[in-house]
């Protein structure tokens, strides 16, 4: 029997409900597919705005923007303002942040009244300007100001993270002050570019206040506060604290998640806690390689280079894959302690663990080979290096150079510093000493005069760099 007219209508309306809700759902390309396929067959895509634009927004997390784009001018009307920042936003992810622009350009200049820009634009184009030269984010701005949206939270937490990334923290904070309502996001957006921007002081005084107007703070602001703190100069730790108590008393760290502690870890060893940083690194259920690092990096900073081993070795046994940071802090004890042989086996493993030497852990090698007096076996290794040579690394040379009273090596290292930086005048206190040490008198004397030809009046005495110092 076919069914009543009024309830096959109801059917095909929740019929039609379904695939938009599906669009939705979709985890993969695949799946979407299919649900496009099945909203052509329908005829839905071709009727119904709200199907398109569920679609559309599916495709924008999944797809490149030319995928998005080819659905938007195949539509037989014409796009809302819904796709039309959709299809924004999946440009402004996209690698190609400038072609974001272009597409506002091009729907500016198109003349079609149906498409305003508004506060749900324009935080997209800002996310596309922050990966452009800075004068593109002051024209947005520009136009954010023209169609009165400066002062809406929303728009102006794409303004302080675009100045933000532009390094231009000032300007961001400008905008941020100007508010006459803030947010705990902008808030987090603002207390994270202090803190990327080196202004740890600023970051925590930033979420202070944060906190003292009554604002939540969430995982990111109190990762991004907890950075400031591992790196600020003064007041770190008291902060630092601080933030660990409002984690417990929210209930955020029993137990605590891999990334916030981690950044507890990091935060605890490099101010010197280290009995806190192993505390809270053996009461998380999950650990990540960073957090391992975090430890490791900070018991050998601080002078406990054979526990840093001792978890080094722990880390290896539970599986967790060492990387790059891993291997620095090892050598770095390895350097400290002068354990060569133990070191020449790290770096020797490091092909096993799939990580390509760097300058740091060249630096290492080379330091602890000079300190070894093998100069010679230290500067093959600069040589051979599969980075380029920087004046840090043949400063180490030299230094172990002078220590040893090599001249042959301290001459070749010198004339590879000069190579790099002809303005390192430094270098040369440091070869005449080395000459003076070995009672060449003439060569003292010699570049005593090339020093003059330069008119060198006043050379510091401490330009070269050592590889891995003692502090």
């Amino acid at each position: 029997m076919p069914a009543p007219p009024l309830r096959g209508a109801a059917a095909g309306v929740r019929g039609h409900l379904n695939l938009s809700l599906l669009a939705d759902r979709c985890s993969t390309l695949r799946s979407l597919t299919l649900v496009h396929a099945a909203m052509l067959v329908s005829g839905r895509l071709a009727s119904d705005a709200f199907a398109a634009s569920r679609l559309l927004d599916a495709y924008a997390a999944f797809s490149p923007p030319a995928t998005v784009l080819r659905l938007l001018s195949s539509l037989p009307y014409a796009p809302n303002t819904f796709m039309l920042n959709t299809s924004l936003r999946a440009l402004a992810s996209s690698p190609d942040p400038a072609s974001a622009l272009a597409f506002f350009s091009q729907l500016r200049c198109s003349g079609s009244t149906s498409y305003s820009p508004g506060r749900h634009t324009f935080p997209f184009l800002l996310k596309a300007s922050a990966r452009l030269p800075l004068p593109v984010s002051r024209q947005v701005h520009a136009l954010v100001v023209k169609h009165g949206l400066d002062r809406d939270t929303y728009v102006a937490n794409g303004l302080v993270r675009a100045y933000s990334v532009a390094g231009r923290v000032r300007v961001a904070r400008k905008v941020f002050d100007e508010l006459p309502e803030r947010s705990a996001v902008v808030y987090t957006t603002m207390v994270s570019g202090y803190a990327q921007n080196g202004r740890y002081e600023d970051a925590m005084g930033a979420f202070d206040d944060m906190v003292a107007n009554g604002f939540e703070p969430g995982p990111v602001v109190l990762a991004s506060v907890l950075s400031a703190c591992a790196r600020s100069e003064s007041g770190g730790l008291v902060m630092g604290r601080r933030v660990h108590d409002i984690m417990e008393r929210r209930g955020m760290a029993a137990p605590v998640g891999v990334i916030l502690g981690t950044a507890l870890v990091d935060m605890y060893a490099k101010n010197g806690a280290i009995d806190e940083a192993v505390k809270v690194f053996k009461g998380m259920p999950q650990r990540h390689t960073a957090t391992w690092n975090a430890l490791i990096s900070g018991l050998a900073h601080h002078g406990h280079g054979e526990d840093a081993l001792v978890m080094f070795q722990q880390m290896r046994r539970e599986g967790v894959p060492p990387n790059a940071t891993t291997l620095v802090g090892v050598l770095s004890v390895y350097c400290h302690t002068g354990q060569l042989d133990e070191a020449r086996r790290v770096f020797a493993s490091m092909e096993d663990f799939r990580v390509a030497p760097s300058i740091q852990h060249y630096g290492c090698m080379v330091d602890l080979l000079g300190r070894s007096g093998l100069l010679s076996e230290a500067e093959e290794m600069i040589r051979g290096m599969l980075c380029k040579a920087d004046t840090a690394i043949w400063g180490a040379l030299l230094a172990a150079c002078k220590n040893h009273g090599d001249i042959d090596v301290a001459e070749r290292a010198v004339q590879e510093m000069l190579k790099l930086d002809p303005n390192n005048h430094g270098v040369y206190v440091v070869l005449s000493n080395i000459y003076a040490d070995a009672r060449r008198w003439q060569d003292v004397d010699r570049l005593r005069k090339v020093m003059k030809g330069a008119q060198l009046s006043k050379i510091p005495g401490s330009s070269t760099v050592d590889g891995c110092d003692d502090g």
